[in-house]
């Protein structure tokens, strides 16, 4: 069984370390290149005309791999790894567009925010909505009404209450990748640090399942997640995906991932994490992502309200740049703090499964 997270995770690497240069190529040819804005940090002039839209890359590596996996491992898809993907895929399509406008209208600004919002409130109902349906033989959905921080808990809030909070936590986390992506590699570094992360908790969760209650040592810690080995087959994919587009998009970036990427791993991202019962783990896991949203919540809070900025620049990312550190310098040192988030919520995700036992 666990053949298939290798599978999975070593086709994605692969495919996006052979396809993105030939996206790179195509895209260039095309002339899809990067609007750098002119209020930004002078150094990012540089860049402009870089080819972007590069999400498609680990876009289609990613559902290939998983697709792979199965067709070597003879193992059907799952609901909840189709879910994930479908969450993805959605999320990317409404990326596509807003890159793609970006392009053609020479601007930096795409779709017309009623019209991204929209697009990305279709796709985070439809993935609420389907992922309470289909139970499987022990009556469990892909997803719970309860709220989550490494398992379930408290009383279920309902399906109508769900919707809004999935919903709310799609934007938050798409949104959030989407601030981070400003520098070279910055967003696709710390997501392979979050997807290996999940991938680990998917193992974790299949093997201490409840399905598997008369085999555990610890029953009464075990964890009722409908497909968790599925889930990180899907974490292992985009893994391995990051991973071979950080090649290409590490600095000097050879091409950007576009909001065409940045929402996609948002989103799926969210998805993992409802999926996998962890909801407010995630906001600890994705630290960095939070840590470089608040950031920009308080510049604009400030600004309004007292005229003032705390920082020369949001996100926070071009903050620093602005106080004299190199790109690379940022990248580094934020992906650091991205790993300590993820130290941190695996931490916690093993505490709270040793303080049952």
């Amino acid at each position: 069984m666990m053949n298939q997270i290798l599978f999975s995770g070593v086709i994605g690497l692969f495919l996006t370390l052979v396809g993105t240069p030939l996206l790179i190529k195509l895209l260039a040819r095309k002339g899809y290149g990067q609007y750098i804005r002119d209020d930004g940090p002078r150094e990012h002039a540089s860049k402009r005309g870089t080819p972007t839209m590069g999400g498609i890359a680990f876009i289609l590596a990613t559902v290939a791999a998983y697709f792979l996996s199965k067709v070597i491992t003879g193992k059907p898809p799952t609901f909840s790894g189709l879910l994930v993907l479908g969450l993805m895929v959605g999320m990317g399509l409404v990326g596509f567009l807003d890159d793609y406008i970006k392009i053609v209208k020479r601007r930096s600004l795409g779709l017309r925010a009623k019209a991204k919002m929209a697009g990305q409130l279709i796709v985070g109902i439809a993935f609420a909505v389907l992922a309470l349906m289909f139970p499987d033989a022990r009556g469990n959905t892909p997803a719970s009404t309860k709220l989550s921080f490494i398992t379930d808990f408290g009383w279920s809030i309902g399906p109508v209450l769900f919707v809004i909070w999935a919903l709310f936590m799609i934007l938050a986390m798409s949104n959030g990748v989407n601030l981070t992506d400003g520098l070279d590699g910055l967003a696709t570094g710390a997501s392979v640090l979050v997807f290996g992360a999940y991938t680990f908790i998917g193992v974790w969760q299949y093997q201490e399942s409840c399905a598997n209650a008369t085999t555990l040592t610890n029953p009464a810690a075990c964890y009722e997640v409908r497909d968790p080995l599925d889930l990180a087959v899907v974490a292992s994919a985009l893994m391995g995906a990051c991973l071979g587009f950080l090649w290409w998009n590490t600095s000097p970036a050879k091409i950007f991932m576009g909001d065409t990427g940045s929402l996609a791993l948002g989103g799926v991202l969210t998805g993992l994490a409802i999926l996998s019962r962890t909801e407010l783990l995630v906001a600890i896991m994705g630290g960095l992502f939070v840590l470089i949203t608040m950031s920009v919540v308080i510049q604009v809070g400030s600004f309004r309200l007292t005229g003032r900025r705390v920082f020369r620049m949001a996100p926070l990312q071009h903050h620093f740049e602005l106080k004299g550190w190199s790109e690379v310098l940022v990248v580094v040192r934020f992906w650091i703090i991205q790993g300590i988030c993820v130290i941190v919520g695996l931490g916690l995700f093993y505490a709270g499964w040793a303080a049952e036992k």
